[in-house]
């Protein structure tokens, strides 16, 4: 049980990392923080291995970049939606 919630709040932080660093985080609040922590570390270590530190599993920086990546991904794709819309 504790090993879950550990994985949650590093996801958090990945996630609230990755919206630091593409200043579309504003929006974001703490669950999407962690599904984007989560589903950005999958993807980033998916795409370039688990080198580095690792917390709660996850290698830190191929999670942030994965993190960062889907972050500016679905920016891109609410955008284009809003603008079609507007």
């Amino acid at each position: 049980m504790l090993y879950w919630i550990w994985v949650l709040i590093v996801g958090a932080i990945i996630g609230l990392l990755a919206g630091v660093i593409t200043g579309r985080g504003g929006s974001m609040g703490f669950l999407a923080n962690i599904l984007a922590g989560l589903v950005g570390s999958t993807l980033g270590q998916a795409l370039f291995g688990t080198w580095g530190p690792q917390m709660a599993g996850m290698a830190i920086v191929p999670s942030v970049l994965g993190a960062v990546i889907l972050v500016l991904a679905i920016s891109f794709v609410t955008g284009m939606f809003n603008r079609k819309h507007a």
